[in-house]
């Protein structure tokens, strides 16, 4: 057997171990699904939707949870989105090729791949103890914009690049300032791609726990939140709180937030999709 054939037949093999790999995540993946919608869709109702937590399985509902995670994401994507475009937007259009600017390209990369962890640590001393935030929805926001800032600046910066330099070399032949250039032609052409980011961002945010656990969100809140700094849940908080309870009762309602949970990531992907579909037929090349 020649050194050609035995490359193609290694190629062949991993390829039908990544196939195998693949086909086995799946079938987890499916059986994991069933077995919570079948604990979870019996407890699905508007009282389950509109109820408080409680002591006692039958009556306890995600209300507080849902509205936390509501005002939580909001309140991320009202401080990540703009800055990330932004921080995209100098990074592509305005700063030089220079060893800073590599360096801070590192660190973004870097810092995509850091556990949440380390973010719930760096909000429980900046935002919860050095500005005093405590354990507001405000400060549990702040540090989730944190968590998906590298991912919104680099699909920003990737929805950029996909940007014709051609467009670009037009406006400025029409006597377009930089800045216009960007505004009118760029953006609105990398606007689907960075809106995908941005909500494929939101999603990893939607389902964090760990650095709300850590700056100190609660596990049971029988109020409404009605402020940036009031006291907070959200629904994986309220999740982990069913699960690490014996009876019963609380784990079917745990499956039933998870389905919500699910519905709600499902959504936002599938209005990511539907946004990039319909905005990229509007500027095709």
């Amino acid at each position: 057997m020649g050194h050609r054939q035995r490359r193609e037949l290694l190629g062949k093999l991993f390829e039908g171990i990544a196939l195998a790999a693949t086909v086995f995540g799946l079938l987890v993946l499916a059986f994991l699904l069933l077995d919570v919608a079948r604990r979870g869709l019996g407890v699905l109702s508007w009282s389950f939707l509109t109820s408080y937590p409680s002591r006692f399985p039958e009556q306890a509902g995600i209300r507080s949870a849902l509205l936390g995670t509501i005002w939580a994401m909001a309140l991320t994507a009202l401080f990540a989105v703009p800055l990330g475009v932004a921080a995209a937007i100098y990074l592509e259009e305005y700063a030089p090729r220079n060893r800073l600017t590599r360096l801070i390209e590192l660190n973004i990369n870097n810092l995509a791949g850091v556990p949440s962890i380390i973010y719930g640590l760096l909000g429980l001393e900046l935002f919860v103890r050095a500005l005093r935030l405590e354990r507001s929805i405000l400060a549990g926001a702040l540090t989730l914009s944190l968590l998906i800032l590298p991912i919104l600046i680099t699909a920003s910066r990737e929805a950029l690049r996909a940007v014709p330099m051609s467009l670009r070399e037009a406006a400025f032949a029409l006597g377009a300032t930089r800045w216009q250039v960007i505004r009118h032609q760029v953006l609105p052409v990398a606007f689907p791609a960075i809106l995908t980011g941005m909500i494929l961002a939101l999603s990893r945010a939607i389902g964090e726990t760990a650095p709300l656990i850590t700056i100190g969100a609660l596990t049971f809140i029988a109020f409404d939140p009605r402020g940036p700094l009031d006291k907070f849940t959200v629904l994986p908080i309220q999740i982990f709180n069913w699960v690490s309870r014996p009876q019963a009762g609380f784990h079917a309602r745990a499956a039933g937030a998870i389905l919500v949970l699910l519905a709600a990531l499902l959504s936002m992907n599938g209005l990511a999709i539907y946004l990039r579909y319909r905005l990229q037929r509007r500027y095709q090349w």
